[in-house]
C-alpha cells in the first residue's frame, strides 16, 4: 500500500507501558489524567502522576522576597497532600498502576526530567489553549513540554462546557 509517496506495509503497533501525565490539579488536567488512566486500561499500561511546583520568589531592583523555610515546607506539604488525594480517588483494586510523583521546579523542566528518568512512552498534558496575552503573560507548560520533548505528547483540549458536562 502507498500513503502519501511512502511504502506503507501495516500499522505500527506503539506499546505504550510507562505513561507520564503531569497536573496542575485544575479540571483539565484531572481529565487529561482520567483519559491517560482509561487509555493505559486498554493497553496495559502504568501512569506516574506527577506535579511540580516553584518556590514563588520576587526580585527587585534592591533584593529579593523568598518565601521562609516554613513557608516553603507548607507549600511542597499541600501539594504532596493533593498529589496524593487526587492519585487514591483513581486507584482502584486491580486497576491500572499508580504512581505519584512531586517536584519542586519549573514544571516544564521537571516534566522532561521524570520523563527522561522513567523511560516514558508518552506524556498525556492538558492544555488551556490560551491565545494572546495570556499566553504571553501566563507561559505554556504544555508548549514547551511539546517543544523540548524526546518522546511522544499527547494534549488534551477541553472547554469548559465540557469538562462541566464530564463532571455531572
Amino acid at each position: 500500500m502507498l500513503a502519501r509517496g511512502l511504502l506503507y506495509k501495516q500499522p505500527m503497533a506503539i506499546p505504550f507501558r510507562r505513561i507520564l501525565v503531569p497536573i496542575d490539579f485544575t479540571d483539565l488536567s484531572a481529565a487529561a489524567l482520567d483519559w491517560a488512566i482509561e487509555l493505559a486500561a486498554s493497553v496495559g499500561a502504568s501512569v506516574t502522576v506527577m506535579h511540580s511546583y516553584a518556590i514563588p520568589m520576587v526580585g527587585f531592583p534592591d533584593g529579593a522576597l523568598i518565601p521562609s523555610a516554613t513557608a516553603a515546607t507548607g507549600l511542597g506539604e499541600a501539594a504532596q497532600k493533593a498529589l496524593e488525594e487526587v492519585v487514591a480517588k483513581r486507584r482502584r483494586p486491580g486497576g491500572v498502576p499508580l504512581e505519584s510523583l512531586l517536584r519542586e521546579g519549573d514544571a516544564w523542566e521537571e516534566i522532561q526530567h521524570v520523563a527522561d528518568e522513567m523511560n516514558a512512552d508518552l506524556i498525556v498534558i492538558g492544555t488551556h489553549g490560551r491565545h494572546g496575552l495570556a499566553r504571553a503573560l501566563l507561559g505554556s507548560v504544555a508548549e514547551r513540554v511539546i517543544r523540548t520533548a524526546h518522546r511522544p505528547v499527547l494534549t488534551l483540549h477541553l472547554d469548559q462546557a465540557e469538562l462541566d458536562k464530564k463532571a455531572q
